[in-house]
Formats: C-alpha cells, sequence, structure tokens
C-alpha cells in the first residue's frame, strides 16, 4: 500500500473522532517552529527521538508531513498535560530502552539511524507480532518480567505512532487542505458515493 492509499483510509477510519476542548485548545496552541521550541516534557533526547520517528511515519511529499503541523509539540503538550502518571513513566522506560539499543549518543543519530533500527522492530514474523500485541493489551503488572524491557520498548514506540497520526488527522492545516474542508456547507444530497462527493477524502470536523 501505498503513502496516498494509506493517508486516505486513515482519514476514512479516523475524520470522524471527535477530540475534547481541551485537545483542541492544545492543538491550537501547537505553533512553535520544530528546532525553537523547548518541551515541557520531553528531555532533549526524547524530543530528538520524536522528531526523527515523527517524520518517518508521516514525511513531507506532496501533503504536509508531521513536522509540518509541529507533531512532537503535539506529543510533548499531551505528555506533560494529559498522560497519566503511569503512562508517563512507560513512556520514558521505553525511550530509554530504544536510545540504549544504539550504543552511541541519541544526539549524534540521523533519520536514517532511527529508520533502520524501527525497521528491525517492525519487520517481524507475524507470530511475534501477534505475541507483541498481545503483550502491549496487558496493564504493566501482569507482564511476564522477561517480556517488560520488549513491552516498554513497543509502548514507546506506538506511543509516537499513535500521536503522531492522532495529532496529524486532528490538526487545522491537515483539515483544511488534505481532508475535504467546508466551513459553510451548502445544498444536502443524498445517495451518492463519498468518491463522487469528495474524491473518496472524509470530511474534516
Amino acid at each position: 500500500m501505498n503513502r496516498r492509499s494509506a493517508l486516505k483510509n486513515l482519514t476514512m477510519s479516523l475524520g470522524y473522532a471527535v477530540a475534547t476542548p481541551t485537545i483542541f485548545n492544545m492543538l491550537a496552541s501547537c505553533h512553535a517552529e520544530v528546532e525553537s521550541w523547548t518541551p515541557l516534557f520531553l528531555s532533549p533526547e526524547e524530543k530528538h527521538m520524536v522528531t526523527h520517528l515523527a517524520d518517518i511515519i508521516l514525511p513531507t511529499s506532496d501533503t504536509p508531513g508531521a513536522l509540518d503541523v509541529n507533531i512532537p509539540q503535539f506529543l510533548d503538550l499531551m505528555y506533560h498535560d494529559i498522560e497519566k502518571k503511569e503512562n508517563q513513566e512507560l513512556f520514558r522506560k521505553g525511550a530509554a530502552i530504544f536510545a540504549q539499543k544504539f550504543n552511541m549518543p541519541v544526539l549524534d543519530l540521523n533519520k536514517d539511524d532511527f529508520e533502520k533500527s524501527l525497521s528491525s522492530y517492525f519487520n517481524i514474523s507475524d507470530e511475534d507480532t501477534e505475541n507483541i500485541l498481545k503483550d502491549q493489551k496487558l496493564p504493566l503488572a501482569k507482564v511476564k518480567n522477561d517480556h517488560i524491557e520488549n513491552y516498554s520498548l513497543y509502548k514507546f514506540l506506538l506511543s509516537v505512532k499513535y500521536y503522531t497520526l492522532f495529532g496529524y488527522f486532528s490538526s487545522e492545516k491537515v483539515g483544511k487542505e488534505v481532508l475535504v474542508y467546508d466551513p459553510i456547507p451548502g445544498s444536502y444530497q443524498s445517495c451518492i458515493s463519498i468518491d463522487e462527493a469528495t474524491g473518496g477524502r472524509a470530511w474534516s470536523l
């Protein structure tokens, strides 16, 4: 599946998601440039990792990328203002495990380094994928001791992916430029396909 098809499917599944007023306020506040902002929750190393991972998950192409809508700032605010302490600790633990795998300072790593690492964690067998996802559904207290490191690592990576997609499809820029945006709806037309109405794209709410 190419990136355009993936985006189309994601917009169709996520376009109707309703965020709380608090989250919309947070999205509205994410206007700082990627390189100049100071995180409230993320350490410098975590900021470096999240920035590159978000750029790998949704790079800029003919549509805006994750960094164009300030996803690292969004994730930082979510973990600072919204996430529970337990999830904050899991995020930090998983980020530390991810960083240790490189055997070199995180701030010296570039996008290619992160891309190779991500490939090794997600290009795995169906059986391994199923086992990892089963563990991810468990609370930390029920995870086997010899699985906790892997559990924390994937909890971090999947959290970055989740907030990258959630922030991206909830952003004003994507709502107006990627999804179908009509601030003043016109006449009601029933019984027409979504392809005819919007070119296959979901509506922006």
